[in-house]
């Protein structure tokens, strides 16, 4: 668990930042680091669970820039009532597909590890993304604050 704390504070002290390929990878060293301890993975466990965990995670995050990419230029307001019901329609589709492919990895994966990690690995991934959306959260207040310091510097030095 200090190897994550260390890990998390090293994420936040590079800063978050979706174009910085190495914070991208501190925070998934982070994570799978997490998941590990979590899981109390065997090494035996881990060698087979992560390429699956992996493949499931980048299946995941396309259906998602799918819908991302469907809902880029769509505007509910200036959309006809057929154009939001098709919306709404993909919506629904996206959602199944995500419980398919949920279904069928938790099947490849339940034949790695046991169904109490599965589920500890469900739990570890939310408290993951909550501790992340912590970290940015007090970062851009961090940044708020200093924002408002040099603010300040430079009214007085105006003054």
């Amino acid at each position: 668990m200090k190897r994550l704390f260390i890990l998390l504070a090293t994420i936040s002290w590079l800063g978050l930042s979706a174009q910085s390929p190495e914070a991208m990878e501190k925070i998934e060293a982070a994570k799978i680091a997490l998941i590990t301890e979590r899981l109390e993975l065997t090494p035996e466990q881990a060698e087979k669970f992560w390429p699956i965990y992996r493949e499931f995670g980048k299946q995941r995050q396309d259906i998602r820039r799918d819908f991302d990419q469907a809902r880029k230029n769509f505007d509910p307001n200036k959309a006809s009532e057929e154009e939001n019901k098709k919306m709404l329609e993909m919506a629904t589709q996206v959602k199944e597909r995500q419980l398919k492919l949920e279904q069928e990895y938790a099947d490849r994966i339940l034949k790695v590890i046991t169904t109490r990690q599965l589920n500890n690995l469900r739990k570890a991934e939310n408290d993951f993304k909550e501790m992340l959306l912590k970290r940015i959260r007090a970062q851009q207040m961090q940044r708020q604050k200093q924002q408002q310091r040099n603010d300040g510097r430079l009214r007085d030095r105006q003054n």
